[in-house]
């Protein structure tokens, strides 16, 4: 286990494999600056570029090996939040090994995302890091969860926003990816970047297609319910309605110069989406189980607002103030559904067979 070096071989490098043959070229090291000017040399015109440590709300000396997206996406793939997403519900509170969870729905949203920006030049870093962030202000229980926190809020609760101006703030982001992430919902005001707006797109590209793939796995569609519109344009597998919407997204930028589809695809798109609503998301099973879910979470939120001192932390919150709400909301908002769910049999002694179903709460 301490590696291997080969005496004689001229070199003093301590390598992994005792018949490693791998070589290259010394390379000239790409610092930061290196790769800014690459940026600046190769990215398509209206591309956003890096600069030094980038526009943070609390300013930071520049990292010398990374720009300032790529160590936005390290921040973000490291946090707690995103690792978290692992035990987040995506559609259905349904632990099974081949159900998307809201982590490998981000990372598919990333993949998608960082294709097409590929594609047409676009910063791949800053791509990526909206993309895997995007989701991190999801709460327990899917959807559900905002449905269950709107109560509690002013301004209700927004999984983009919620992400970006609560979820997200400890990691100091640069303003960009900020702007991304709070804004990747189509029904929130436009990104102010090409980059923000291709997330817009990957996410629905990706979520409308793995729904799909995931109810077909689960048996509660089967793919003859597809509409033959979708079918006839888009392909019937993952892979190939992947393919058509990321190819028709960079052939609109290339054509058009705006991040879109054409008319006739993205009718496509919308005919999915339509009929996952319809067939998935509202079926009577996934409202039963998100009535559940906005039961269970507004009573936990409810439970700590009279009782702040069981926050983790928290030691000063005048029971029922507002500070104590936002306090309730953060936390719970921050939990994994088993989580949840388990702290809801623990302080509530909530009734194991009124939790969503799926979800086996810790005797």
């Amino acid at each position: 286990m301490a590696g291997h070096q080969t005496p004689g071989d001229g070199t003093p490098v301590v390598r992994a494999h005792r018949d490693s043959t791998a070589l290259i070229a010394p390379p000239r090291p790409l610092t930061r600056e290196a790769r800014e000017e690459l940026e600046a040399a190769t990215l398509t015109p209206g591309a956003t570029l890096s600069s030094g440590a980038g526009d943070r709300a609390r300013p930071e000396e520049p990292d010398p090996e990374r720009t300032c997206f790529e160590r936005d996406r390290d921040r973000i793939l490291h946090s707690t939040a995103f690792r978290r997403l692992a035990g987040k519900t995506q559609v259905v509170v349904w632990p099974d090994d081949h159900q998307r969870t809201r982590l490998t729905h981000a990372m598919e949203v990333m993949q998608v995302a960082s294709s097409i920006a590929r594609g047409i030049g676009a910063n791949v870093a800053l791509t990526e890091a909206i993309a895997l962030g995007h989701d991190c202000g999801h709460g327990p229980g899917g959807h559900a969860s905002e449905d269950a926190f709107d109560t509690f809020l002013p301004e209700g609760y927004d999984h983009g926003p919620w992400g970006a101006d609560v979820v997200l703030t400890p990691l100091n982001l640069c303003s960009q990816t900020l702007d991304g992430i709070r804004n990747h919902s189509w029904s929130r005001p436009a990104p102010s970047t090409v980059e923000g707006e291709i997330v817009s797109w990957a996410d629905r590209i990706a979520y409308c297609a793995h729904d799909l793939e995931d109810a077909i796995r689960a048996g509660i569609i089967s793919a003859e319910d597809v509409p033959a519109e979708v079918l006839g344009r888009c392909g019937r597998s993952q892979r190939e309605q992947l393919g058509t919407f990321i190819r028709a997204v960079i052939r609109s930028v290339v054509e058009h110069g705006r991040v879109g589809m054409d008319a006739e695809t993205a009718h496509a798109l919308a005919t999915l989406r339509a009929f996952n609503y319809e067939r998935i998301y509202t079926r009577p099973a996934s409202v039963a189980q998100a009535r559940a879910v906005v039961r269970v979470l507004q009573a936990l939120v409810e439970h700590l607002v009279d009782r702040p001192e069981l926050l983790p932390g928290q030691t000063a919150l005048e029971a029922g103030s507002e500070e104590a709400v936002r306090a309730a909301v953060t936390w719970v908002g921050g939990m994994t559904d088993r989580y949840a769910f388990d702290t809801a049999v623990r302080l509530l002694d909530w009734d194991r067979a009124d939790l969503p179903q799926g979800i086996d709460a810790t005797e």
